[in-house]
């Protein structure tokens, strides 16, 4: 699905105080991506039945001195290498992918990634209080439909009980509308679904300007808490939030601005609360939609005065 965003500008008035460098009552409508893809690392987090990555997303193409992300959909070897955090190298790619949903690739049957994770290069701890050696936990790859929920019995009515398939993964489409507050203080998204996973949990996670830097990665947070909601029979769903100052001025000391969302099927049925998972990065947590790249970047919000 091409991405495209659409702006609504605050109707003309004076802005006095703490709004001065905001944007209030500022919005944007965005459409959202299909993807299975979190970082570059690992490259995708979804898998095939055999063990490889099921990439849509940037492809890291051979190029120059390295390599060169492209928007794309292909089979990846987890045999490719993997750099240092922040470096990137070309994958192995083992074949192009067909993303029509009734395409010759409609029928693989999507699966988790293993445990640890293969070609994992990102050095976070996504849930430092719940499981802070989740690195050592051993787990195999699952197809979606057989996941091991913890203490589920059948008698407790499983509704995720056929394989889900390339082809109902990339029937999925969703819409966000982000904006700024009357008063500048906080951000408002409100998203629309269709056609995800049907009778699933899903949760939303914030990336911030800085949760990828190479130089000190801040970890990745829910957008909103509790970040989840459940399709219904048909996928449909819908969610909102509203987050406190998620958009200052990025030249501000410990500025760290929400630049991307991502939309998250949750293969164990729940959520993690101050966590977006335990594993993440296709452990536990599949990236469905985002946008392609950083943005809202001409959204501004200030802090809140405190309360003296």
């Amino acid at each position: 699905m091409p991405e495209t965003a659409t702006v609504s500008a605050p109707a003309a008035g004076p802005v006095t105080g703490a709004t001065d460098l905001a944007t209030p009552n500022r919005k944007e409508t965005h459409e959202l991506s299909l993807t299975t893809q979190g970082p570059l690392y690992p490259p995708s987090e979804v898998m095939d039945g055999d063990g490889n990555f099921v990439v849509v997303g940037l492809i890291n193409r051979p190029g120059g001195a390295g390599a060169v992300p492209e928007w794309g959909a292909a089979v990846v070897s987890p045999g490719s290498p993997v750099p240092e955090f922040g470096r990137l190298a070309p994958y192995t790619v083992l074949r192009e992918l067909d993303t029509d949903p009734d395409g010759a690739d409609r029928d693989v049957v999507l699966h988790t990634l293993p445990l640890p994770l293969p070609c994992n290069n990102y050095p976070m701890v996504f849930a430092p209080e719940q499981l802070p050696d989740a690195g050592k936990v051993e787990r195999p790859s699952h197809a979606f439909h057989e996941v091991p929920i913890p203490d589920l019995r059948p008698e407790d009515g499983p509704k995720v009980v056929e394989p889900v398939t390339f082809g109902d993964w990339m029937r999925a489409s969703g819409t966000l509308e982000v904006g700024v507050t009357a008063d500048g203080h906080s951000g408002t998204f409100d998203f629309a679904f269709s056609r995800l996973v049907p009778d699933s949990v899903y949760t939303i996670m914030s990336l911030r300007a800085h949760d990828l830097d190479p130089a000190g990665p801040t970890r990745p947070g829910p957008l909103g808490v509790p970040n989840v909601f459940v399709t219904d029979a048909d996928g449909s769903g819908r969610y909102h939030a509203t987050m406190p100052n998620p958009f200052p001025d990025p030249e501000l000391p410990g500025a760290n601005r929400i630049i991307n969302v991502v939309v998250l099927w949750m293969s164990y049925q729940r959520s993690y609360g101050g966590a977006i998972g335990e594993f993440g990065l296709g452990g536990d947590i599949h990236a469905h939609l985002k946008l392609r790249g950083p943005s809202f970047k001409d959204l501004r919000t200030t802090e809140a005065p405190r309360n003296t």
